[in-house]
């Protein structure tokens, strides 16, 4: 199962470093109805967190093709490392439930 985890994360790595450059630069859905219908900027100014990685560009870095990349490796570690914490979590849980089952 390691194998299989390790093998999955590395192709997302793969996609999210060597695709990303390829990605759109117009607005998701989301944005271009908030474009379009002028609340873009009310909505920008009451963030109440700052996006860590603003526009899928990482900050600081001048090459728009290597900032993308960037964001796209930081971003697929993040959510790997937070569903396989989940995972983790729901299976040490699964785990108690049926050891408490079947020692009564």
């Amino acid at each position: 199962m390691k194998k299989l985890v390790i093998t999955g994360l590395f192709i997302a790595i793969a996609i999210a470093v060597f695709l990303s450059p390829f990605a759109s630069s117009h607005p998701d859905g989301l944005e271009k109805v908030a474009e379009d219908k002028n609340f873009l900027q009310a909505a920008e100014e009451k963030e109440i967190i700052k996006a860590p990685v603003p526009d899928y560009s990482m900050p600081g870095i001048k090459n728009k093709t290597i900032a993308g990349s960037v964001a796209g490796l930081i971003g697929t570690i993040i959510v790997f490392c937070i569903a396989y914490g989940i995972g983790i979590f729901l299976k040490k849980k699964a785990t108690s439930k049926v050891k408490g089952q079947t020692s009564k």
